[in-house]
C-alpha cells in the first residue's frame, strides 16, 4: 500500500474497503456501472470498451454478493469486484463472437474456465469486451457493426492497442479494476501499455485457455489487465492452476507469490540486451533507462546479456502464430471471407503462403530460442525491455470505415513481445510515465517459465518509479 497524492486508479482494495465499511454495497456499485455503460455508448465518440452487457445479469451477481457481505460469508477478495472478459472467451449468456459478425449466432450456454473461476470467486462480470477481429492485429481497430473502434481513455483520438483492446480500455476508463485478455503476440501487454495500466501474460499453460477460441494453440497465454501490480497478483493467484480441460498446463508447479513484498530488490540480477533495448523511440528509451536505474537503486544489479537470433525468433513467431490461425480458421476463410474485415482477410491470405517446411523450421528455431533462454536465466532473474517501441497510434477517419492495415506498425509494436509468446515465458508490463503528448509509456519484465512471482516483485517496485499517475481524459469513478 502506498499513499499517493493526486489521481490514482480505484483498485480491488478500494472496492473492498467500501463494501466492508458499508459505505457502498455491490448492488449500488452495479447500478453505477450500468449507468456508466449507458453513458459510454452515448458519448462522442463512444468508448466501445464493453460490447455486450446485460443489466439483469449484472444485478443478479451484485445482489448475491451484497447478501454475502451482509452475512459475512464472502467467497474471495474478488467478491463483488467488477470484471470483464475479452470476447474471445465464452461467457454465459453472451454471444461468443470473437470480434466477428458471423461467429456466436446463439447466446453461450457454457462458461470458459476463467469465467467460471471468476464467478466462483464472487466477481461481478459486467460484460464482454471489444477485441481486434479474431485477434489478428495490434491496434484494436475493428470497424464492423457489432464492435466499432474502442477509444484510448488517455486520448480518444488514439488506438487502445490490441487484440485485448476493450479489456485495457475498460480498466483505464475505470469501468472495472480487472479485465481478462489473451496474448499470442502481445495482445494483453500492448493494449495495457498503450492504455497506461498493468498487463500480465502468464507462462504458456499457466492459466487455462479452455473455452476461448483456440486461434493459435502454441503461442497464446491468458492474463489479467489491472490498475495495479497488486491487483494483477490477486487475480493471477485465483486463476493460475491446472485445469483438466486444458492439457497444456497440467504439469505446472504451484503458483506462488513468494518474496513479492520484499522491502528491496537485493540479490536480483536484471538482464538487459542494450542493443535490443534501444530499438525504440527516444522518449520511450529515456523513460525506460531511468526506470532501470530506479530498480538498481533498490539493490538489484543490471547484467548485460545477449539475446541471440532475435530476428530469426521474430520471423519464426510470425510463421507459427499465423500458420496455426490459418489452420484453425480455414473453414471460416472459405465460408465467411466476405464478412471478415479487410485486414483479417489480408493477414489470413498472407498466412496461406507459409509451407509445412516453414512451420517445421520455425519450431526448430523455437527449441533453439528456449535453449538460449535457459542459459540466460541461469545467470539472471529476469530480462528487461521497453514494452512497446512507440506510444499509441492515431486513429484516422478512414480507419472508422474500412479499418486499418499497417504491417510495419504491427511488426514494430510486437518487437519486445514476441519472445515471450514464442518461448512461453511470462511477461509483465508496468506503466512508468508519459510522452510529451500525454500518452502512456511502459517497461516490460520477463522471467523464466513459471516464475511470475519475481515479475510481480519487480513490478511492485517499478510502480514506485512513476511520480504521478495522470488521470485519463475518459474516466468513470464508480465509487464516487
Amino acid at each position: 500500500d502506498s499513499a499517493r497524492n493526486g489521481f490514482s486508479f480505484k483498485g480491488i482494495k478500494d472496492y473492498l474497503e467500501c463494501y466492508r465499511s458499508g459505505k457502498l454495497t455491490p448492488s449500488q456499485v452495479a447500478k453505477n456501472i450500468i449507468a456508466m455503460l449507458e453513458d459510454c455508448d452515448k458519448s462522442t465518440p463512444p468508448l466501445r470498451a464493453i460490447v455486450q452487457w446485460d443489466q439483469e445479469q449484472i444485478m443478479q451477481m451484485a445482489e448475491a454478493s451484497t447478501a454475502r457481505y451482509r452475512n459475512k460469508c464472502t467467497l474471495s477478495c474478488l467478491d463483488g469486484i467488477p470484471v470483464c472478459l475479452k470476447e474471445e472467451f465464452k461467457v454465459v449468456p453472451y454471444h461468443h463472437r470473437v470480434g466477428t459478425v458471423y461467429l456466436g449466432t446463439q447466446p453461450e450456454t457454457e462458461d470458459a474456465t476463467v469465467a467460471k473461476k471468476l464467478r466462483e470467486a464472487g466477481a461481478i462480470i459486467i460484460g464482454v469486451s471489444n477485441m481486434h477481429e479474431l485477434g489478428t492485429g495490434t491496434t484494436g481497430c475493428n470497424p464492423n457493426r457489432y464492435h466499432k473502434i474502442p477509444r484510448n481513455p488517455y486520448n480518444p483520438n488514439h488506438f487502445t492497442g490490441g487484440s485485448s483492446s476493450g479489456s485495457a480500455a475498460a480498466v483505464a476508463a475505470g469501468l472495472c479494476p480487472v479485465a481478462i485478455g489473451t496474448d499470442g503476440g502481445g495482445s494483453v501487454r500492448i493494449p495495457a501499455s498503450f492504455c497506461g495500466v498493468v498487463g500480465l501474460k502468464g507462462t504458456f499453460g499457466r492459466i487455462s485457455c479452455h473455452g476461448s477460441l483456440p486461434l493459435s494453440y502454441s503461442t497464446v497465454s491468458v492474463g489479467p489487465i489491472c490498475t495495479s501490480v497488486t491487483d494483477a497478483a490477486i487475480v493471477y493467484s485465483i486463476l493460475a492452476e491446472p485445469d483438466l480441460l486444458y492439457p497444456y498446463g497440467l504439469k505446472q508447479p504451484k503458483a506462488t507469490l513468494s518474496d513479492m513484498c520484499a522491502p528491496d530488490l537485493k540479490g536480483l540480477k536484471l538482464g538487459v540486451d542494450w542493443t535490443f533495448f534501444k530499438a525504440c523511440d527516444a522518449e520511450i528509451l529515456s523513460a525506460c533507462e531511468k526506470a532501470v536505474k530506479h530498480l538498481q537503486s533498490l539493490g538489484a544489479s543490471v547484467v548485460e546479456v545477449s539475446l541471440p537470433e532475435m530476428e530469426e525468433a521474430r520471423v519464426a513467431h510470425v510463421i507459427c502464430i499465423l500458420s496455426e490461425m490459418r489452420d484453425f480458421l480455414q473453414p471460416d476463410f472459405n465460408k465467411h471471407f466476405h464478412e471478415m474485415n479487410l485486414e483479417t482477410r489480408a493477414s489470413l491470405a498472407l498466412a496461406s503462403q507459409f509451407t509445412a517446411l516453414d512451420y517445421i523450421k520455425a519450431n526448430r528455431q523455437r527449441t533453439r530460442s528456449m535453449r538460449f533462454l535457459q542459459e540466460i536465466f541461469s545467470t539472471v532473474n529476469c530480462i528487461l525491455t521497453p514494452a512497446v517501441p512507440c506510444t499509441a497510434p492515431r486513429i484516422y477517419e478512414s480507419d472508422l470505415l474500412t479499418g486499418s492495415s499497417d504491417m510495419s506498425f504491427t511488426v514494430r509494436s510486437m518487437r519486445f513481445m514476441q519472445l515471450g509468446n514464442f518461448t512461453g515465458i511470462p511477461g509483465l508490463v508496468v506503466p512508468i510515465g508519459y510522452s510529451t503528448a500525454g500518452l502512456p509509456i511502459s517497461l516490460q519484465v520477463m522471467a523464466k517459465w513459471w516464475d511470475e512471482a519475481v515479475l510481480l516483485r519487480i513490478g511492485l517496485k517499478l510502480e514506485q518509479f512513476r511520480d504521478q499517475t495522470k488521470k485519463p481524459s475518459i474516466y468513470y469513478d464508480i465509487l464516487a
